[in-house]
């Protein structure tokens, strides 16, 4: 059995008096790309920062590789662990380029100050998303996928083994979900991928794991078989699917919203 890189024991979120996650348990091993699923207000958010030690919780612990990601010192924590959080902004018109090299500031480097590695690793990441001849442009004249891309393409630059990702296509085209897709999965097999998605067909084809957060709670993880069946979407969504195997993976048919 894989060791996991990450691990989950017990964790609890209050925000504003409110628990928003409770009494999580989970575990993400190398090597695989895992996506959170779950209804609006389930806390898929909230255990992203979580897993990123960006809140504090009320309760339990994350460890990553051992250690307490709340402990571990700022820097280190930036080049194990890469975050990227639901719909990024860019305040600054800074060109693609440097807004791509800030992935490089957990290893002491700025975008004026990149040596070889830093170098390969912004142009790799700039490659990977597909913004190849745009690295000169202000980050402030991209469209909303373009953007999405190039912060995606920051979190890769800073080649942290784990990711996380907050709705990373979200904002993106078919074609362009499609490729980030295949590039998140790639980065997974040398690392760990953690991402929230809302597409669970998309979801279904691409996650070697899923987690179903439902009432703040984990509600199924595991495998797309086990964690997209008709009783769980319907006990957490609300809505009537089917789940079946077509020919190159798991297909979800969602049919009706359920009246509740």
């Amino acid at each position: 059995m894989t060791a996991a890189l990450l691990e989950v024991s017990g964790l609890s979120v209050h925000l504003r008096a409110r628990e928003v996650l409770s009494e999580i348990d989970l575990s993400f091993a190398q090597g695989e790309m895992t996506v959170v699923i779950g209804p609006n207000g389930a806390g898929k958010t909230t255990l992203m920062r979580a897993l990123a030690g960006l809140v504090a919780p009320a309760r339990g612990v994350v460890r990553l590789q051992g250690q307490n990601v709340r402990a571990m010192e700022r820097m280190a924590r930036g080049r194990a662990l890469a975050y990227l959080p639901q719909n990024g902004s860019i305040a600054w018109p800074l060109p693609v380029r440097d807004v791509v090299a800030l992935g490089r500031l957990p290893h002491g480097a700025s975008p004026g100050s990149l040596d070889d590695r830093g170098r390969e690793a912004v142009a790799a990441a700039i490659a990977a998303v597909g913004l190849r001849g745009l690295e000169d442009r202000p980050a402030t004249q991209l469209s909303g996928g373009e953007r999405a891309r190039a912060l995606l393409a920051r979190a890769l630059a800073t080649e942290a083994p784990i990711l996380i990702a907050d709705e990373p296509v979200a904002a993106l085209d078919p074609r362009h979900q499609l490729l980030i897709l295949d590039v998140l999965r790639t980065r997974a097999r040398d690392g760990l991928v953690v991402a929230v998605m809302h597409d669970l067909a998309l979801a279904a084809r691409f996650a070697h794991r899923m987690v179903l957060l439902h009432g703040h709670r984990v509600a199924a993880a595991g495998p797309p078989q086990e964690v997209l069946t008709a009783a769980h979407l319907a006990a957490a969504f609300g809505i009537e699917a089917t789940v079946a195997y077509r020919e190159g993976g798991l297909e979800v048919a969602i049919r009706r919203a359920l009246q509740l």
